[in-house]
């Protein structure tokens, strides 16, 4: 048994160790500074269950966050391949669960040492983001969009790793703003300051007004989050035109399903 672990053990180090003896694993993130004036918010564990949030590996199931970690990956591998950094998060109707989706990618993403990311709220006519995680600290993303206000007051951590900006309630004239010349400009100053591996932006349904369609012109790529049940085909093939008109399409997410084939999963490794 001594000699099997010592060989798993050489096998790992020889993974990790470069030809030239240099490590290859990636060194966690170096955020600014400007991170530590970020308050910090804890979600209540009881409150994510209920809203099916996956905050960390080691209060969740397994099975419940592999799925996201391997959107994760794939989504990672695909933007770092196109230097993209911007990613809208939508669906083609309300009710698909996009606003649960973001938050658990976000989680997800910043489970890794090399990764940072801020979630943005672009749903500001139904933002909901500040319910999902009891935020009951007042917060204005609006403000920051249109350049009125640093994100430092209106954006807390989740974890070392992971900001997010929500809204405590509507906002009037959402169109305008996130499709104003001053939301591009507040949106590269927060990357100037803050510097993160990429940003995320819970953006509202496309059929229920042009806000979308608008703000696309801020993000390098779009995931469509798609209902099983409930999105049709053609609501899926008339988004993904609308999107590619604007930005690219990363992918379609088939969320909600209820029946789920039975395959191996991390159970397998029991």
């Amino acid at each position: 048994m001594e000699r099997i672990q010592a060989a798993i053990a050489k096998a790992r180090a020889s993974r990790n160790t470069s030809a030239s003896g240099v490590s290859r694993r990636p060194d966690p993130v170096d955020t600014p500074s400007s991170w530590e004036a970020l308050p910090r918010h804890a979600p209540d564990r009881a409150l994510m269950g209920r809203m099916r949030l996956v905050g960390g590996a080691s209060e969740t199931n397994k099975d419940d966050f592999a799925a996201f970690d391997v959107l994760r990956t794939r989504v990672l591998k695909l933007m770092r391949t196109n230097g993209w950094k911007r990613l809208g998060i939508t669906s083609p109707t309300a009710g698909c669960g996009k606003s649960t989706m973001a938050l658990n990618l976000g989680f997800s993403m910043t489970r890794r040492e090399a990764v940072s990311a801020i979630l943005i709220e672009a749903d500001l006519r139904r933002p909901s983001l500040a319910t999902k995680i009891g935020l009951k600290q007042p917060q204005d993303v609006s403000k920051v969009l249109h350049g009125d206000a640093d994100l430092a007051a209106n954006a807390c951590l989740l974890n070392d790793r992971f900001a997010i900006s929500t809204s405590d309630g509507p906002r009037h004239n959402s169109s305008d703003l996130l499709q104003s010349p001053r939301c591009g400009a507040a949106l590269d100053r927060i990357e100037q300051i803050y510097a993160p591996t990429l940003m995320l932006f819970d953006t509202p349904p496309l059929q229920v007004g042009d806000d979308t369609i608008g703000f696309l012109q801020h993000v390098d790529c779009v995931i469509l989050v798609a209902a099983a049940e409930h999105t049709t085909i053609k609501e899926i093939d008339a988004s993904e035109r609308e999107i590619a008109a604007h930005a690219n399409v990363l992918g379609v997410v088939l969320n909600k399903c209820n029946f789920p084939e039975e395959k191996h999963g991390y159970s397998y490794y029991s």
